[in-house]
């Protein structure tokens, strides 16, 4: 599979190049025998062992963790997430937690050890540089902190030679009011927090904008002159239509655009957009992440490639053994050809059934 990304001078190209060289089927296996190890799987996993009426470590092929059936995601918000983490894994253990956005329910949780960040940041370059950002640029980084992966920023600063200026905000308090009918005071806070992004851009010689493409599409309303300005804006979050991907992409003459795909348990990379901006696909960061696209009535069969259907993620580090999450987006089953192991996603959307929840800023 190396032909997907033979240009080394991308950053990490040669590790993901490696990665996408994968057996799945081994990997699935490795990753498997490593969470059940009586001695040293996880803790989360030995205790719902003694619960399936099967063997885990005799699985040997990824088509077979739909035995585990849909996670129950609800045990990510109650648990410990250090029990996820296999023994293995020296403790104490030395990780970060992070949540989920907290959109559909309480947030989930989940550890990500140095291993699984390294993996996160690898991905992250190698996306950036394929999408055309250069090195040693200045960014603006305006997205949530604290609990959420997508602050997570080391590595645009260490990895990509990036200075790198920083706004953050809280979007579960624009959800909060959203939801309790505080419209104005949701959209005063979002002002408040592109005042300070422009206090930035207007200061700073920025080429560069990373951000939520709600928070893009309010900016290019408020100041088009300053966008208009900017190399590139890489962005994530939220959901973006074709549509509002082309009116980006015309707020920024000559500037690239690149939208990635993700939530706290895992990542897909922009591809490049085909049959004029109307598809956008992505695929997922392989062999740690995979991406089913399923029949919303039945989550075990796979749609037809170009038709639409519930996103399956299944998350397979060895740090983190996640399988059959069934994801509260509507996508397209994209073919990637021979030139990725995989199958790709691409058009994401909310499933009609919660597309009421608010998403406010992010």
């Amino acid at each position: 599979m190396s032909g997907a990304v033979a240009d080394t001078r991308w950053h990490g190209a040669g590790q993901v190049d490696r990665w996408l060289d994968v057996d799945l089927d081994e990997w699935t296996s490795r990753v498997v025998r490593r969470t059940f190890d009586p001695a040293l799987g996880s803790p989360y996993w030995l205790r719902r062992a003694k619960e399936l009426t099967f063997d885990p470590r005799d699985i040997t092929r990824y088509d077979e963790l739909t035995a585990f059936g849909p996670f129950p995601l609800d045990d990510l918000r109650t648990g410990r997430p250090v029990d996820l983490v296999p023994l293995a894994v020296r403790r104490p253990l030395t990780c970060r937690v992070w949540e989920t956005g907290g959109t559909t329910g309480d947030p989930c949780r989940v550890v990500y050890t140095d291993a699984m960040l390294d993996h996160y940041a690898t991905w992250r370059r190698w996306a950036a540089g394929r999408a055309g950002f250069e090195r040693g640029r200045t960014w603006l980084r305006v997205t949530p902190s604290g609990p959420h992966l997508i602050g997570h920023c080391a590595w645009l600063a260490e990895g990509y030679d990036a200075e790198v200026h920083t706004v953050d905000f809280d979007p579960r308090w624009v959800k909060r009011e959203l939801r309790q009918g505080r419209v104005r005071e949701a959209q005063e806070y979002t002002d408040h927090v592109l005042d300070q992004g422009l206090l930035i851009l207007k200061a700073q010689p920025i080429d560069y904008l990373f951000t939520t493409p709600a928070l893009f599409r309010t900016l290019i309303r408020r100041a088009p002159g300053v966008v208009s300005g900017l190399s590139g804006a890489l962005l994530g979050g939220t959901h973006v239509t074709p549509e509002m991907r082309m009116s980006f992409v015309d707020a920024m003459p000559g500037g690239r655009v690149t939208v990635s795909y993700g939530n706290t348990f895992g990542s897909a990379s922009a591809l490049p957009v085909v049959d004029d901006g109307r598809t956008m696909p992505h695929v997922p960061h392989y062999p740690q992440v995979t991406m089913a696209v399923v029949d919303r009535a039945d989550w075990q069969r796979r749609v037809g490639y170009g038709q639409y259907g519930r996103l399956r993620l299944t998350v397979l580090h060895e740090d983190l053994f996640l399988p059959n999450i069934l994801e509260r987006d509507l996508v397209m089953r994209y073919d990637t050809g021979d030139v990725w192991p995989c199958d790709g996603i691409a058009n994401v959307r909310p499933l009609q059934e919660i597309r009421a929840a608010p998403e406010g800023v992010y």
